[in-house]
C-alpha cells in the first residue's frame, strides 16, 4: 500500500482504532518445523512484505489463515512435507494468493504441487526464494492494491468503483495536518515497522514536506 493512501487512512480514522491492526493488505506466512532459518533471509523477506509471521505447526498456521479476512492477501512459504498436508486444505481460500514450496527435493514436490494453481514456485535455496517472491510481489501489488482503495470508506460511504478513487484524491488534497498529526503518524509507522530496518530508515530519513519524512507522502518502494 502506498504511504500516500496510508496518510489518508490515519487522518480519517483515529490512531487508537488502527494502531493494533496491520496497515498493509499483504502478509507473508512461513510454515516450517525447523525454526532455525537464516535471520538474514527473514529480514530480506520482511523488506519485501512487512507483515511477516512464522509457524512451526500446521494447525496454528491453518487457523491463522482461515480466520484472516478475505480482503487481506496472504503469501505462504511452506516446506514440502508440511505443504502436502496444508495446501489441499487452504488452497481454495480467497485470502491465499501465492504459495511457495521451500524444500530439498524439488522434483518430488513439484510433482504433487503442480495440481494447485496458487503454487507459484518450488525452490531449494534462499536466494531463489527471495528473488521469486520479490518479482511476483511487484505484480501482485499492481493487481491487488486497487482493492484496498475500492473497499475504503470515507464518512460512512463506500468508495467502491472508479468514483471512489476520485473521492480519495479529493480528500487528500483537502487535508490539513498539524505537527501532532504528523508525529502520531510517524510513531504509528514506527510501531508497524518495528522489526523492519529498511522501512525504519525511510521513516527516519532527513525530513521534507514541512517536517514530515518524505516517505510518508510518497510510495513505500
Amino acid at each position: 500500500m502506498t504511504l500516500l493512501f496510508l496518510f489518508i487512512l490515519v487522518k480519517v480514522n483515529s490512531v487508537d482504532e488502527i494502531k493494533n491492526n496491520p496497515l498493509e493488505m499483504f502478509s507473508l506466512i512461513w510454515l516450517d518445523s525447523n525454526p532455525n532459518e537464516s535471520q538474514t533471509t527473514e529480514q530480506k523477506l520482511r523488506n519485501i512484505i512487512n507483515q511477516f509471521k512464522k509457524f512451526q505447526d500446521i494447525q496454528s498456521c491453518r487457523e491463522f489463515i482461515e480466520t484472516t479476512c478475505e480482503q487481506d492477501r496472504l503469501i505462504l512459504i511452506v516446506s514440502g512435507k508440511l505443504g502436502r498436508e496444508l495446501v489441499p486444505n487452504i488452497h481454495q481460500l480467497r485470502q491465499i494468493i501465492s504459495i511457495y514450496i521451500f524444500c530439498k527435493n524439488k522434483p518430488i514436490n513439484k510433482e504433487w504441487s503442480s495440481n494447485y494453481s496458487k503454487v507459484k514456485h518450488v525452490v531449494t535455496n534462499h536466494h531463489d526464494l527471495i528473488s521469486r517472491i520479490t518479482e511476483d510481489h511487484r505484480i501482485e501489488k499492481k493487481t491487488e492494491e486497487p482493492l484496498a482503495i475500492n473497499i475504503f470508506s470515507v464518512g460512512g460511504k463506500s468508495t467502491v468503483g472508479l468514483n471512489g478513487k476520485f473521492v480519495l484524491i479529493d480528500c487528500l488534497l483537502k487535508l490539513k495536518s498539524i505537527d501532532q498529526d504528523k508525529n502520531e503518524l510517524i510513531q504509528l509507522l514506527k510501531q508497524q515497522y518495528n522489526d523492519n530496518q529498511y522501512e525504519l530508515e525511510n521513516i527516519d530519513q532527513p525530513k521534507h514536506c514541512n517536517g514530515t519524512p518524505k516517505s510518508v507522502f510518497f510510495t513505500k518502494h
